[in-house]
Order: C-alpha cells, then sequence, then structure tokens
C-alpha cells in the first residue's frame, strides 16, 4: 500500500470490455489493487459490477464504481460509438484520466474502440498521426519489444523513427534497459536490403541519435538480436498472429504425439510452458503517442491478465512514461 507521503496511484478500469467481462475484469482488478496497494475505479453497469463486488471482501481495499449505461462492441464503428455510446464505459473510463480523476485507463474490450477512446479523448502526442501499438513478441525474448503490432499499416519514414524513440524509452523504463539496441525489421540484414520504406528509413535512423544496429530479419527476433525492433504495422500484425497461430500449432502436434508417451500432466505442463513463450496476452500493452496512459490487454484474458495490464499501468505511472516519452519524440524530431 501506499505510504504517508506518497500518492495513491487510481487506474480506471473499463470493467464491461473483454470476452469474460465484467466477472474476470472485477476479479483481476481486486487481485491487482490487494497486491499493488493501487486505487480501482471501475466503470460499467454499476448495478452488474456492484453485484460481482459483492462476491469479494474489498473492505481493505480502495475500489470503487462509476455508472457506465452503454457497451461498444465488437463491430461497432468506434467513430460513430463515440457519438451514438457516449456514456459507454470505455469512453467514460478514459475521459477520468483526461479530466484528471485517474492515473491510467486499462481495458480488455474491442482494440479499435480503445484505440479510437484514447486517441480522441486523450489527444496525441507530437508528430504521432495515430496510437501506436508495441510490445513482446515471444516469451523466448523477454528483452525484445516490436512496434508498430497493428494500428499503423501504412507508414512513412519518419513514423517508423518516431516509433523507435518511443521504443526506447519504454525499454529503459519498462525493461530497465539502459541503451536499447534498435533495428529495422527486414528481408535481410545487409544495408540497401528491404523494402522501400525500411530502404528510406534506414539513413535516417543511421543519423539519429538512437543505438541502431541496422537491420535485422525475423529469424533474429527469438534470439533477442535487437531491444527495439521497428516495422509498419501491417507487418508487426501479421508477424505477432504468425507467431501466435504456430504456437497453437505446435502445441496440438505435440499434445498428440505425447499422448501414451509421458503422464497426461507432463504433457499439460509442457502445452502451458509452450503457450507462454507463443502468446503475449499476459502484461497488456499501452497505447503509446497519445497524451495519457492507456493500457489494452487482449480480449480473452482471464483475472491474472488483467492484474498484469493493471501493473503495466501502475509502472508507466510511476516512471513517468509519457514525459519521457514526450521528452524523446521532441529529439528525433529535432534531429
Amino acid at each position: 500500500m501506499a505510504t504517508k507521503n506518497e500518492r495513491q496511484i487510481k487506474i480506471a478500469v473499463d470493467a464491461m470490455g473483454g470476452d469474460h467481462a465484467p466477472q474476470e475484469i472485477v476479479a483481476g482488478a481486486i487481485q491487482a489493487a490487494r497486491e499493488l496497494g493501487v486505487a480501482i475505479v471501475l466503470a460499467g453497469d454499476e448495478e452488474v459490477v456492484q453485484e460481482e463486488l459483492r462476491k469479494y471482501d474489498t473492505s481493505n481495499l480502495s475500489v470503487s464504481v462509476v455508472n457506465a449505461s452503454q457497451t461498444i462492441r465488437e463491430g461497432d464503428s468506434p467513430i460513430e460509438a463515440l457519438r451514438l455510446k457516449p456514456d459507454a464505459s470505455i469512453l467514460v473510463a478514459t475521459r477520468m484520466v483526461k479530466e484528471g480523476k485517474a492515473d491510467a485507463v486499462v481495458s480488455m474490450g474491442y482494440t479499435g474502440a480503445v484505440l479510437v477512446s484514447a486517441m480522441e479523448i486523450l489527444g496525441k502526442l507530437a508528430g504521432v498521426k495515430r496510437p501506436i501499438i508495441g510490445g513482446f513478441i515471444c516469451g523466448l525474448a523477454p528483452d525484445t519489444m516490436v512496434f508498430d503490432m497493428g494500428a499503423n499499416a501504412d507508414c512513412r519514414p519518419r513514423d517508423l523513427l518516431n516509433f523507435a524513440a518511443i521504443g526506447s524509452v519504454v525499454c529503459q523504463k519498462i525493461l530497465h534497459i539502459t541503451n536499447p539496441t534498435v533495428a529495422l525489421l527486414s528481408n535481410g540484414a545487409e544495408e540497401g536490403k528491404g523494402n522501400l520504406l525500411v530502404k528510406k528509413a534506414y539513413p535516417i535512423f543511421k543519423n539519429s541519435h538512437l543505438n541502431f544496429i541496422g537491420n535485422v530479419e525475423g529469424k533474429d527476433i527469438p534470439s533477442g538480436k535487437a531491444n527495439v525492433i521497428i516495422c509498419d504495422g501491417f507487418v508487426g500484425n501479421s508477424l505477432l498472429k504468425f507467431c501466435e497461430g504456430l504456437g497453437e500449432a505446435v502445441i496440438k502436434h505435440l499434445e498428440e504425439n505425447l499422448k501414451g508417451q509421458l503422464p497426461q500432466t507432463q504433457v499439460e505442463t509442457i502445452s502451458q510452458d509452450l503457450f507462454a513463450l507463443t502468446h503475449t496476452a499476459g502484461s497488456g500493452s499501452p497505447i503509446f503517442g497519445v497524451d495519457g496512459v492507456a493500457v489494452i490487454g487482449h480480449g480473452c484474458s482471464r483475472a491474472t491478465e488483467v492484474a498484469n495490464a493493471i501493473r503495466m499501468a501502475s509502472t508507466a505511472v510511476e516512471t513517468n512514461l509519457i514525459e519521457e516519452i514526450k521528452a524523446e519524440l521532441h529529439r528525433v524530431q529535432s534531429e
């Protein structure tokens, strides 16, 4: 818990976002409040959320509810939802950050809605045209993060440099890497390889103050060859989905072939370990490039993943991540 001299961090949580809302969201929020000592505000249908809260002992926890009468669902137009569903849980939670009533917002909800909410309500940082999603591709490389993983399908060279600036700060603050290495994802390690975007970005990266080590290939990601790997969102999202799909296929293959060869408990342990190495839903990912801390988690997240996403949000607040990113963006944009 926070000491008398420390301000308690307050996290607004979208209680209605995610495949298992509100049950798993509430459970994860309570877990985070208990483990981290943060204050939690759950935005959602007050009657429904309170019913879930009554299942737990929250007497020593700072957990409250703010009513939100609407929910944005998968398939809703995020832009239209801003107008048609102004009382949606993700909008209510995000506005709390904008109004200074919370330090961060966390949601496991519809990605498009969370991104648009963050961009329109919190606003974009200077030089950033769209929010950026970055994070871990696989557990085999715990010190490697990829930017962008889906928000920016079409990019300019300078967009990639912004991704790199943000990624460098994130690695410093979240992973505690002093001088993170930066690389462009390409189809060859040599200078001059890649599509037109990568070829144009290479000299810009080379002339920046970033710790740029050149190009890396897809095979270099699991080995952790660079701390910050940069690509456009189309490539990054394809890479992420391929890694997850390959992991699921390998797990299925091993389960079928190990059946009867090992005890079932051992097979399940192997499967769980492989899942953790090939999926990235465990901690949630901040939405970068917006003027506030907003963390998005996987829609299928359970309580532990929700708690981890709240932990990520708390860490971002504690490390003053947004202000550090602003300073680094200003530096690369001035070069």
